[in-house]
């Protein structure tokens, strides 16, 4: 089933409460999706030439600083890093393709979440108020947020399963439904594209698809009305970028989906109960979204 929640401020004065007020939406989808819940947040962008990284390991005791080092060296690079929960951010000058390509050799259990300036990524199994807790989503600050809740009904529950899906440079997609032409899609995004899969999730190959079309020159907004030809089946997408948010339902769109917007925010969720105790929500103008229409707010969006 699965819930989403995503929202993009438009007033740079909510930046300090992103967290606290996403944080009770991605809870209150919990009866959407108890299996595992994730987010990417926009925020604190890496400086100039710079490149953060977040990524995931399974053990808690794991040596990040034999890691940081480790890579350091490989590279010849200076590379920093914070906690986060079972995530750490690493943060170097250099080629992202790269680095992330030394940070996974190290280790097979390492798993590389997002790669960016400004995006990091959070994901576990577990309720969405374990989740939240976990990382001290409501303590964050930035630009905006999209999140998942999920039920597992196609794959394993495990933090790599979960969602958002990461497939390029500060993009981040959530999905709530199922594709039934994924498995042709990721033959040919593999075979001719050259992207290479870490999962069997169907959402996967969704982000991998909008972010090779932008990769080409399509923005968002494009590659989101791309997809409406190219993807069959029953689909909500939410979708992230560095300074773009988009909300994408399918031509059926027998999924539940509502939007709301003030002067301050752009609001989405699964249900209108996840957005009811965002500041101004009485004064929203609030629609559900109309069947294969993108819309889509911010950036090249």
């Amino acid at each position: 089933m699965c819930g989403i929640v995503g929202l993009y401020l438009k007033s740079s004065s909510l930046k300090d409460r992103l967290g606290e007020m996403f944080t009770p939406m991605l809870i209150e989808m919990t009866d959407r999706g108890p299996d595992s819940a994730g987010v990417a947040v926009y925020h604190e962008p890496a400086a100039d030439g710079q490149v953060k990284i977040t990524a995931f390991h399974p053990d808690e005791e794991f040596d990040w600083d034999a890691l940081a080092d480790a890579v350091g060296s490989d590279l010849n690079l200076s590379i920093a890093h914070h906690p986060n929960g079972s995530h750490h951010v690493l943060i170097a000058n250099g080629d992202s393709d790269t680095i992330e390509a030394v940070i996974e050799a190290y280790d097979p259990a390492l798993q590389v979440m997002s790669a960016g300036t400004t995006i990091e990524i959070y994901k576990e199994t577990g309720l969405p108020e374990e989740v939240a807790e976990k990382f001290s989503l409501k303590d964050m600050k930035g630009s905006h947020a999209v999140g998942h809740t999920r039920m597992a009904t196609e794959s394993a529950v495990t933090t790599a399963g979960s969602h958002p899906f990461s497939t390029g440079l500060d993009l981040c997609l959530v999905h709530n439904g199922s594709l039934s032409n994924h498995n042709r899609l990721r033959e040919h995004l593999a075979a001719h594209r050259g992207i290479e899969f870490k999962t069997q999730n169907d959402t996967e190959v969704a982000a991998a698809y909008v972010s090779d079309k932008m990769n080409s020159g399509r923005t968002l907004h494009e590659a989101l009305e791309d997809s409406i030809k190219d993807l069959d089946g029953f689909y909500t997408f939410v979708v992230g970028t560095r300074d773009g948010f988009a909300v994408l339902r399918d031509p059926i769109a027998c999924k539940p989906a509502v939007l709301a917007e003030t002067d301050d925010y752009v609001a989405f969720a699964s249900e209108y109960r996840a957005l009811v105790d965002l500041p101004g929500i009485e004064s929203a103008k609030v629609w559900e979204p109309e069947p294969a229409v993108v819309y889509s707010w911010g950036g090249r969006a």
